[in-house]
């Protein structure tokens, strides 16, 4: 039962860098402490004890925070990072190396007997918050990400993100991204927000705005030098503006200061009637 421990302690030290030591680790890691009630109550379970099993579990979600039912499968090398909140349901099968993150819940969406809960392969992440559900089999290395409702089956290699869940392409070429750059410039865009290293569906959704808002200037550049060549240039004053970088106000607060800093300035047709009455 406690074969692979020292697995499980080494995969700690190599999953996150505030583990320290081993004491440190036996004494104030809820996840290494869920895993070793799991174990119990996992060989309890298969024993026939399916009570007993059952109270160890309940135990363990008492002392850890974390909830584990003694029938899920789980593999070695596994780790539990923070851990508050964690569910994995009966008939869950985790693989070797996976890591899971508080709030995460392998749950079921059927109140029906039998395979009802997720399968995670070998290498998986499933990141803080995120909740995969159902019967669903999720690849090999796969990543979920954080918050993400996930109710599909997840390919070998894949990243995960979003309610629902949905898949973020690989680029299998270079991308050139120097006129989306440009375009971003000229917008008062910036740039870092919207590449394809971050895997945002937004970013991307941007990205493509760019390549299209790209693909119209250079068509509007060749109408209008051909509209010069024909005597029909652009009247005076059809340039357009530049654009001045914006920001999103988040608070109130941010807002009433950036109006407070700016100075007041009077509308022109109110500052003339003031200086008429003067006179």
């Amino acid at each position: 039962m406690f074969n692979n421990f020292r697995e499980d302690l080494q995969a700690v030290f190599d999953r996150d860098p505030a583990a320290r030591n081993t004491l440190e680790i036996l004494t104030a890691y809820p996840g290494v402490h869920a895993l070793l009630f799991h174990r119990l109550a996992n060989a309890v379970w298969n024993l026939g004890a399916k009570w007993l099993a059952r109270f160890i579990a309940h135990l363990a979600r008492w002392l850890t925070g974390i909830e584990i039912h003694p029938a899920a499968t789980i593999g070695r090398r596994f780790f539990i990072d923070h851990g508050m909140g964690v569910v994995i349901g009966e008939t869950a099968v985790i693989g070797d190396d996976c890591t899971l993150y508080h709030g995460v819940t392998l749950g079921g969406t059927s109140w029906q007997k039998g395979k009802r809960h997720p399968t995670l392969g070998n290498g998986v992440v499933v990141g803080a918050g995120a909740k995969v559900l159902g019967p669903i089999e999720i690849g090999d290395n796969a990543r979920i990400g954080s918050n993400a409702v996930v109710v599909k089956s997840v390919p070998e290699g894949s990243t995960v993100v979003g309610v629902p869940g949905r898949l973020i392409e690989r680029v299998e070429k270079p991308v050139d991204t120097q006129h989306r750059e440009k375009m971003a410039s000229k917008m008062g865009f910036d740039a870092y927000g919207a590449t394809q290293d971050a895997p945002d569906p937004v970013a991307h959704a941007i990205n493509c705005m760019l390549d299209h808002l790209h693909v119209v200037e250079s068509r509007m550049k060749v109408m209008c030098e051909a509209m010069r060549e024909m005597g029909m240039g652009p009247p005076d004053g059809a340039e357009l503006p530049e654009l001045p970088s914006c920001e999103i106000i988040s608070t109130a607060e941010e807002l009433k200061k950036m109006h407070f800093d700016e100075p007041r300035q009077a509308p022109s047709g109110e500052a003339d009637a003031r200086q008429s009455n003067r006179q």
